[in-house]
């Protein structure tokens, strides 16, 4: 056999491409080139495939070995081609004779239709862990049922958790030969438990800041986002960093997704968790941080938070740019990442929560600290955050000051029992629409946000009154469904529509 096909694995976002790896040996002066669009990454393995098939006691041909990459117009990156290249380059010169072209075959023998080959070589012949292991599983499960996936021992334990995948795990290319050989099967892989998670911070270490606990269960319940507002101190973080502990935990196929994001940004052995992803990036992160970028456009903090919560305290101090990027992600639920050569798209369906002060020194309103700021300055803090911004924001609540006595208050209702009724509530809405109030589409909130009288004529005369915009009214919609679900109301009243309102008026 001149000639050898393998099947591998490319990627494009959250997508893995299926790749075409032919290896060609012909007669003629020595000679190893990789075509098919490859990066610097791709090529040097040239030199790992050489050395790994000495080290493992094989014999490098000699000859005129061409590697095409297919599809030609699809970018190739990272090592994980070291493999099937190096398997086509031992079938091309005959050093693997595949058990079903011999005639005394036995009927168990593997076969490359139905294989799929990533990982990177040593050069010892070791197999290296690979990065969005867990992406292309997902891929090929999806794509190819049945397939067949070997992956390095140290990502094939996480991608045996995808549903319908069988897995092999192998730690250097002689085992690979061996399978492939008939002589020694690789072993299937075993799907990794998850590791045991640390507590979660709990809402009862919160004291205080009633309104503010329930604008957190509001925004729990109908996966709503939220902005607080407040003095330093008042509690604002320790608020946020105990909303994914209100959440619903991930379902098997989310946190297979959650991980294959984490995994694209690089994190070869990305935890599979049920909790949802927590994001705090510092306020001084740039657009191609918080919404993704690069050379290879790689996930943002944005796409990191996917399923979860994205948190973005100091909201003011961002960059007015960095914040007018996040619109049509929190619309959309995705992000696109365009580039002179290729444009990746990203899942980014996250919950936003922010935080900022009342003004730049913060102690504006404070019944003992006085303000510094002049109104200009004010002014200019709060007008960093532009209108179509804060209209994506369904809940906007300010904290008062720590009373001097908070000490003494008694600690606040624990994060489970919230949990309780946060569960119920979304019950009532998967039960309803299929999905949170949040993400109703306009299309439906006639049908879903069904108001009684008084509720429907305080909404027009709110709405006339403040001038909202339509999006701005769908939000307050949106916002008082999910009050009216907390109280197990199958019709919006007037004191939903209420409660919703003043959700929105903490910056007047």
């Amino acid at each position: 056999m001149t000639l050898a096909v393998l099947a591998s694995r490319a990627l494009s976002g959250l997508e893995a491409p299926a790749v075409r790896v032919e290896v060609h040996l012909a007669p003629g002066l020595p000679a190893f080139s990789v075509v098919g669009l490859p990066d610097a990454g791709v090529r040097e393995s040239r030199e790992r495939v050489r050395a790994a098939i000495l080290s493992s006691g094989l014999e490098f041909p000699s000859g005129r070995i061409t590697v095409n990459l297919s599809p030609a117009d699809l970018p190739k990156e990272s090592g994980r081609f070291d493999l099937p290249i190096a398997v086509g380059v031992l079938l091309a010169s005959g050093q693997v004779a595949l058990p079903e072209l011999q005639a005394d075959a036995p009927a168990a023998a593997p076969a490359l239709a139905g294989l799929v080959l990533a990982g990177e070589l040593s050069l010892t012949g070791a197999l290296v862990p690979v990065a969005a292991a867990l992406a292309i599983a997902l891929a090929v499960a999806r794509s190819q049922p049945g397939a067949t996936l070997i992956l390095p021992s140290a990502n094939a334990a996480q991608a045996a958790r995808v549903p319908g995948l069988r897995v092999l795990r192998a730690d250097t290319l002689a085992e690979v030969v061996a399978h492939l050989g008939g002589q020694a099967p690789l072993p299937e892989a075993i799907a990794a438990e998850p590791p045991p998670a640390a507590p979660e911070p709990c809402l009862s270490e919160v004291r205080g800041q009633s309104a503010a606990r329930r604008a957190l269960e509001i925004a729990a319940a109908g996966g709503h986002s939220l902005l607080m507002i407040g003095p330093p101190g008042a509690g604002k973080s320790m608020l946020a960093r105990r909303l994914p502990g209100l959440l619903p935990p991930l379902d098997p196929e989310q946190a297979l997704e959650a991980a294959a994001v984490a995994g694209l940004a690089g994190a070869a052995d990305a935890a599979l968790s049920d909790r949802p992803p927590f994001r705090a990036p510092h306020h001084g992160a740039s657009a191609a941080a918080l919404i993704g970028g690069g050379a290879r456009p790689r996930p943002g903090e944005i796409s990191l938070a996917h399923l979860g919560v994205l948190f973005l305290d100091e909201l003011p101090e961002f960059d007015r740019r960095v914040l007018e990027s996040l619109r049509e992600p929190l619309e959309t639920g995705r992000v696109a990442i365009a580039r002179a050569l290729r444009k990746v798209e990203y899942p980014a369906r996250f919950q936003l929560v922010a935080a900022m002060n009342p003004c730049p020194c913060g102690w504006l309103g404070h019944p003992v600290r006085a303000c510094a700021c002049p109104p200009e300055r004010v002014a200019r803090y709060r007008g960093r955050l532009s209108g179509p911004v804060m209209d994506r924001i369904d809940l906007q609540v300010e904290l008062p000051a720590p009373e001097s006595d908070w000490v003494d208050l008694p600690p606040g209702e624990p994060s489970a029992a919230v949990r309780e009724r946060v569960l119920a509530c979304r019950q009532r809405q998967l039960g309803r629409q299929g999905g949170v109030n949040a993400a109703l589409e306009p299309a439906v909130l006639d049908a879903v946000c069904v108001m009684d009288e008084a509720a429907r004529s305080a909404f027009k005369q709110v709405m006339a009154r403040l001038g909202w915009s339509g999006r701005a009214a769908h939000r307050v919609l949106r916002v008082a469904r999910t009050v009216a679900d907390l109280a197990a109301s199958e019709r919006i009243g007037a004191g939903h529509v209420a409660e919703a309102v003043q959700y929105r008026r903490a910056l007047g």
